[in-house]
């Protein structure tokens, strides 16, 4: 005769109410003398076993169980919500869009811990049709974040996302730079707009957007010391940038660079015409000592100078001003610096780049890295051969 199961050992058994069948274990006793019972429930008497084996071992791993209906779309939000602490708004902003946009429709609903590696995959293999190679290692990047901190807050046994490469995308915008003659025509279309001495600053210095943007006057000296010993001249001290940390992008971007004559005479006309500027807009006017304001005074954003410098563009014959940015003037300035013959060494210490690599990296269609030495010096010994 088959013995009778204990009180609270376990079974399987079907609810009604539920409509499951429901497999439960008694694991013995907490510290207070309360019995420690598992269940696990499913469709099928098979399903409610294999899930009650998960939780058994889950439990034997010191693992919390996570919330069976924890999906991707609450982990990503968790994460945007209180895993970015810290990271400019800019930032913040961007990966909330990438997140909206590319993560949470096709991926939200699904249960995080029934996620699959092959799932990703495909996911990362359907974006790879439309977006570029860096737009999905961002992507990717986001994801892998956001199931990273739901892992270590137990919502998850693994990460079954580190273990998915990203593939090769679509060709990203390439980066673009005005030939002399265009920089010219850009530079002459610019003449008495808003936009002229900035357009001037970024093309014949090469500073970033983000350095330009929050400059102020008290970083710009346009008479130098002529009589000091060496002479110092008219030079602009890129020191700040609009992150929120107020810091330069890296340590060598914290750079003096001295003007060049036609920024000299630009940034004289900005000032003038910033006088009349308070002057009209009188009390609505917030001082902030910035070089660039808007009309009363505060600071411009990117997109206020990304308008503001396709609408100077409309003017210049052969340019489509849909398809350049002003960050396009600072790879112009590297070209115009390389095709004048300027080492790359000298050029990255301008842009303030931490190294040459970061410079050949990003500007690698700008950079004219043809070395010479040999066929000139070779040249020079086989005339020399033929004279004899």
């Amino acid at each position: 005769m088959t013995k009778r199961r204990s009180r609270g050992d376990g079974g399987l058994h079907w609810d009604d109410k539920r409509q499951r069948w429901i497999a439960t274990v008694s694991l013995g006793y907490d510290g207070r003398g309360k019995r420690i019972v598992k269940r696990g429930s499913g469709r099928t008497k098979t399903e409610a076993k294999a899930k009650l084996k998960e939780v058994i071992r889950d439990y034997e791993d010191g693992l919390a169980i996570a919330p069976s209906g924890y999906t991707v779309k609450h982990a990503v939000d968790d994460w945007l919500a209180y895993g970015l602490a810290g990271l400019d708004r800019a930032t913040v902003a961007k990966y909330t869009t990438l997140c909206r946009r590319h993560i949470i429709p096709p991926l939200g609903a699904r249960k995080l811990r029934d996620l699959t590696a092959d799932e990703v995959d495909k996911w990362l293999a359907d974006k790879a049709k439309a977006l570029s190679t860096s737009t999905l290692q961002v992507i990717r990047s986001c994801l892998n974040r956001a199931v990273k901190r739901a892992m270590v807050r137990d919502k998850v046994k693994r990460n079954v996302v580190e273990l998915c490469s990203v593939p090769t995308g679509q060709e990203g915008r390439p980066s673009k730079a005005l030939t002399l003659a265009q920089a010219e025509a850009v530079l002459d279309a610019a003449a008495e707009t808003p936009l002229h001495a900035y357009i001037v600053l970024s093309l014949l210095t090469g500073g970033r957007t983000e350095e330009l943007r929050p400059l102020t006057w008290d970083h710009v000296d346009l008479e130098g010391a002529p009589d000091a010993d060496p002479p110092i001249p008219p030079h602009i001290a890129v020191w700040r940038s609009v992150r929120a940390s107020g810091d330069t992008k890296t340590r060598k971007s914290r750079r003096t660079l001295a003007l060049p004559a036609r920024c000299v005479e630009a940034l004289a006309e900005q000032r003038e015409s910033q006088d009349w500027q308070r002057e009209k807009a009188g009390e609505q006017w917030s001082e902030k000592g910035l070089v660039f304001t808007s009309a009363v005074g505060t600071e411009l954003d990117a997109a206020n100078v990304r308008r503001a410098y396709r609408r100077v563009l409309v003017a210049v014959d052969g340019l489509d001003p849909a398809h350049w940015t002003p960050r396009e003037l600072r790879h112009s300035f590297v070209s115009l610096l390389s095709d004048n013959g300027v080492p790359l060494e000298e050029i990255s210490r301008l842009v303030g780049h931490s190294s040459t690599a970061v410079t050949e990296k990003v500007y690698r269609k700008q950079i004219r890295p043809v070395i010479q030495t040999g066929a000139v010096t070779m040249d020079r010994i086989f005339e020399d051969g033929e004279d004899r």
